[in-house]
């Protein structure tokens, strides 16, 4: 069994450091989708993702349907390890 991670982002700056986190944790157990707002293909079904997980900010991480808090100090490498990211089920 595969752990669904989900990345959403808007293709900025600020975006990167988390996209390059978490690709530096991931595993052989980790299924690592990416979704770009700012080249979104279809604008429906991003939408419907952010509000089924209540996003509210970018970037944003979700593992397995559950959205990592993204606080003052944004996503960090903590939350993303406390998380499960590159752990073996």
């Amino acid at each position: 069994m595969k752990r669904k991670i989900e990345i959403f982002t808007a293709g900025c700056p600020v975006c990167a450091p988390v996209i390059e986190m978490v690709k530096s944790l991931t595993c052989e157990n980790c299924d690592v989708q990416i979704y770009n707002l700012a080249e979104q293909s279809d604008p429906e079904a991003y939408v419907d993702k952010l509000k089924e997980y209540k996003i509210t900010s970018l970037p944003s991480v979700v593992i397995n349907g559950k959205a990592i808090p993204n606080s003052e100090e944004g996503i960090t490498m903590e939350k993303l390890v406390a998380a499960g990211i590159g752990q073996a089920f």
